[in-house]
């Protein structure tokens, strides 16, 4: 029987220690080869609205641990202005309902497993890079949080920072008073902790060890200005990279890593976070990428990966060091990953719906 897997179950039987256990298995698997996955690819088409279009996301990847993942999007894209800032926005046949569906197959026999929603896994698996980084990266008494953003990144984030470091306070700003005062009320009933709302951004740097910027905006929203020695950073939305002034400012940069090259084909290789094709191109597109190849290793110079972690290099050699983590285009070994973990747990607890495997299946080769 193949499992049919909401986010409710995944909320119920996925936890962020256990997510962040495979994630940093599978990026290990892929230093040694046993995974392999490709970067992301997304497709644009124009709609009838100029000021919207469809983009297809998928990412996929497996492991000789047992399992394969496809993770498919089907969004409709556009832009906003929301408190001033620059907001990208999406939904599946209206506004509120999104499309995001984890296919998980067997690689012993190709059986189709489970068709998984995204919605909790893709919160839980970007949280748990945040935390992996802070893990390596950030000064090991760190115990401050500067956050930008209170949504659900920013709560994932919480969960993972919390696993790695022993955090005792979080300062929060968010262009909503009640969202980030909500947030402020869960954070200190969640982990007994201080937490500090902030009205304005610059105020999340001052005496904080880890700077995490976790929104929706189409921009950058960290202020590399305001950074101060020993902060580690974490950047989600902006399309992925920070501001220049943090760039200009970063002495460690690590990047988790690269997918590898197609066989025999080094050529094809890209470091780009994900790689976008569209029908009209000539046409103004929203989307990540905003109709250019998404950016590889930054800045290569100060780069640190991974595998040299694993090869027993450092990352952070000094505590006044300003570092910056990221995982590159390795989103599709994140999938089977999290994935197969989730499917494990939702089958020894009898939870999901199940279907007849052979509506997957068929008696004409393919």
């Amino acid at each position: 029987m193949t499992l049919i897997i909401n986010n409710d179950v995944i909320s119920r039987v996925l936890t962020m220690a256990e997510t962040v256990e495979v994630l940093e298995q599978a990026y290990a698997d892929l230093v040694t080869g046993d995974a392999v996955c490709r970067p992301r690819i997304d497709i644009r088409i124009p709609t009838q609205d100029p000021g919207k279009n469809y983009q297809w996301g998928s990412m996929e990847g497996g492991s000789t641990r047992g399992y394969f993942a496809v993770r498919m999007k089907s969004d409709i894209i556009y832009e906003t202005q929301y408190n001033g800032a620059t907001t990208q926005e999406k939904y599946c046949v209206q506004p509120g309902t999104f499309c995001g569906l984890i296919l998980l197959t067997s690689i012993k026999n190709g059986e189709p497993l489970a068709f998984i929603n995204d919605g909790v896994l893709q919160h839980m698996r970007v949280g748990a890079d945040g935390g992996i980084g802070v893990k390596h990266m950030s000064v090991p008494d760190a115990e401050v949080i500067g956050m930008l953003g209170s949504g659900g990144m920013a709560r994932t984030h919480m969960q993972s920072f919390t696993l790695v470091r022993n955090i005792r306070k979080v300062k929060v700003f968010s262009p909503t008073p009640a969202n980030r005062e909500a947030f402020a009320t869960e954070m200190r009933a969640t982990y007994g902790i201080e937490v500090e709302t902030c009205d304005r951004p610059e105020l999340v740097y001052r005496g904080a060890h880890i700077i995490a910027g976790l929104t929706d905006s189409a921009v950058p929203v960290l202020d590399g200005a305001c950074l101060e020695p020993g902060q580690h950073v974490v950047n989600i939305g902006g399309s992925g990279v920070p501001d220049k002034a943090t760039m200009d400012r970063v002495d460690v940069y690590l990047r988790f890593g690269n997918a590898p090259a197609p066989t025999g084909r080094p050529e094809m290789g890209v470091d780009d976070e994900y790689i976008a094709y569209e029908a009209r191109p000539d046409r103004e597109k929203f989307g990540d990428g905003k109709r250019k190849r998404g950016h590889g290793a930054m800045l290569p110079e100060k780069m640190v990966t991974l595998a040299d972690i694993l090869g027993g290099k450092k990352g952070r050699t000094d505590s006044s060091q300003i570092t910056w983590s990221e995982r590159g285009n390795l989103q599709g070994a994140q999938f089977f990953a999290v994935a197969g973990r989730a499917y494990e747990r939702a089958r020894e607890q009898g939870l999901g719906h199940e279907v007849p495997t052979d509506w997957f299946t068929q008696n004409i080769r393919n």
